[in-house]
């Protein structure tokens, strides 16, 4: 295990794309060191928000390389969850050996109404094959879009079993009340996946946030993390959140990232997610970052 855990704001940051639809490295470098200039913590790299699951292994660990060849890697979170268990093993020991502080690991996500026992045997076998690395894992919990839940009961029994290997969660259901009952797991890290939630983390002892619209909201995310009893901070960020999260959430970060970086080469999505229309980028134009 890692000696520093992460916390505070992280950005699950976009993938920028070639016309070919490969990982556009050097403009995912360039955004990652903004994110991370401009009041991010660390990063998530190759989650939702990066189309990880759009992306081959070849793919994904390629942009892996280079993330870790470029930025510090104390700063850097990589998902490595797939629906089988030989690619989740391959992509976790490779993130090990790239030096990444975490591995954001999804549930196997393919088959629905799988048992607590089943997911429980899953992650075993992915500590038991990823003995040889120390490389912490979180587990991501994402409801709707894997159509499985990491229960309670079952976050802890597998912090129970391997304490030194799952260091938390990332939870992206919404509900801050299982968000806030994962983090009562003693030595788990939790983090919610809406800006909003830095305002109650102490009282609820959240280890920060990790969100797609930080991504372009760092500097507003920044401010409540520091201040989050300051009114003003949270109104900003959430604003924004809602703004961006009324379009289709990946295509609207790209958007932004380009309107940011002033560069259209950053707003290409990969299919199935399509190029927002003039309509949509009207209104995310009216959003003040």
């Amino acid at each position: 295990m890692t000696s520093k855990r992460l916390g505070g704001v992280i950005a699950a940051v976009p993938t920028p794309v070639t016309e070919n639809g490969e990982p556009d490295t050097a403009r995912f470098l360039r955004h990652a060191e903004w994110a991370l200039d401009n009041g991010c913590h660390a990063l998530n790299v190759l989650g939702t928000t990066g189309e990880a699951n759009s992306f081959s292994p070849r793919q994904r660990m390629a942009l892996m390389e280079a993330a870790a060849s470029a930025i510090d890697r104390a700063r850097l979170m990589v998902g490595t969850g797939t629906p089988d268990l030989e690619t989740t093993i391959a992509l976790t020991r490779r993130a090990h050996d790239l030096g990444f502080a975490a591995a954001l690991v999804l549930p196997p996500y393919y088959y629905k109404g799988v048992s607590d026992d089943g997911l429980f045997a899953w992650f075993e076998r992915l500590v038991a094959a990823t003995s040889g690395n120390t490389i912490p894992i979180y587990l991501y919990n994402f409801p709707q879009m894997t159509g499985l839940t990491f229960s309670p009961v079952l976050a802890r029994r597998l912090k129970e079993a391997f304490p030194d290997r799952i260091a938390g969660a990332k939870d992206s259901s919404g509900d801050l009340d299982y968000a806030s009952e994962l983090a009562r797991i003693d030595s788990f890290d939790v983090f919610p996946s809406n800006e909003a939630a830095l305002s109650r983390a102490e009282a609820e002892g959240y280890a920060g946030c990790i969100s797609a619209t930080a991504s372009v909201t760092a500097p507003l995310a920044a401010k409540l993390w520091a201040e989050p009893t300051n009114d003003d901070a949270l109104e900003a960020a959430s604003s924004a959140r809602t703004a961006i999260s009324a379009q289709p959430l990946i295509p609207a970060v790209k958007y932004l990232t380009a309107r940011l970086h002033d560069d259209t080469g950053f707003a290409l999505p990969l299919l199935p997610h399509m190029p927002l229309t003039d309509a949509q980028k009207a209104a995310l134009d009216e959003i003040p970052l």
